[in-house]
């Protein structure tokens, strides 16, 4: 069965929005495995140093489990099945791992919204994690 990863932008909610609803196409043409993802961000050691580990942990799991709940209710309400991780690091390089962890073939990422002066140095998120997952032909990224 193939499986696609759906990275939750919660600063983005149309970007989500857009991603959720090419997953409801997916799925619509044959099931698929959909599995959203929250990366939550590294935080500075001047952060952290307020928090034990396990309490920071703790902390940015709530969070992203937040993220997530609008995206499964969504494909619930679509009687779309998925299962949901958070994970803590950089988005690009936290979304291709996951992804190839996960042995997914497909990445849904909505589009970008307003082009940033980053998105043309750095080049966008989807970009970015194309550009981690190689040219393998492995795992297709949908997205701007």
């Amino acid at each position: 069965m193939n499986k696609i990863l759906v990275p939750v932008d919660p600063a983005d909610p149309a970007r989500t929005r857009e991603a959720l609803q090419t997953a409801v196409r997916i799925y619509a043409q044959g099931p698929v495995d959909v599995h959203l993802l929250s990366v939550q961000p590294l935080l500075t050691r001047h952060v952290a140093m307020f928090f034990g580990g396990i309490e920071l942990q703790n902390l940015q799991h709530a969070a992203g489990d937040d993220d997530l709940a609008a995206a499964r209710e969504t494909l619930a309400h679509q009687n779309v099945p998925c299962s949901s991780s958070v994970r803590i690091g950089r988005s690009a390089e936290t979304i291709a791992r996951t992804a190839r962890e996960l042995g997914c073939d497909r990445i849904v990422m909505g589009p970008d919204g307003v082009a940033r002066l980053a998105d043309k140095v750095f080049g966008t998120l989807a970009q970015q994690v194309r550009h981690l997952l190689g040219a393998t032909g492995d795992c297709q990224v949908i997205g701007s």
